[in-house]
């Protein structure tokens, strides 16, 4: 087996919902401060030159905390990251983009990050260990003709 071949490991698929698990748990955290204050924001908070207003703010939270709780289910993968990585693309050119075109000076590393992880999640599918996988499982097996 080359490093240049495709790996054929049953681990492939395993480590795809393994890293939407961990995404999806971490994203659900950053929506749950938004929404209960919990966990607390950071003492340090950079300042934002144009400020979302508070019903935007609201709306990330529960988009967050609830699609992120479903994303890490890995139910509705596909069609809940496109909507993720949408509202991740909106909350760095809102939010990060006019503080600095740099995104490790405007605090936006993370927001382009999940953007483009959605994208994959889109693309890849949840994985093996995913709600999307025992649905899909059942309609294979009732197809049967």
């Amino acid at each position: 087996m080359s490093i240049f071949e495709p790996s054929r490991s049953p681990w492939t698929g395993r480590m795809l919902s393994i890293v939407r698990i961990v995404a999806g748990l971490v994203f659900v955290v950053t929506g749950t401060m938004k929404l209960f204050g919990f966990p607390p924001f950071p003492a340090q908070v950079p300042a934002m030159p144009v400020v979302p207003p508070m019903w935007e703010f609201h709306l990330a939270g529960i988009l967050e905390t609830y699609l992120g709780a479903a994303f890490t289910l890995g139910f509705l993968t596909r069609p809940i990251a496109f909507v993720l990585a949408g509202e991740m693309a909106v909350a760095y050119f809102q939010v990060s983009f006019p503080m600095s075109f740099w995104p490790t000076a405007n605090w936006g590393t993370s927001a382009i990050l999940y953007c483009f992880l959605f994208l994959y999640f889109m693309l890849a599918g949840a994985g093996p260990w995913s709600v999307d996988a025992i649905i899909a499982g059942r309609k294979a097996v009732t197809r049967i003709d």
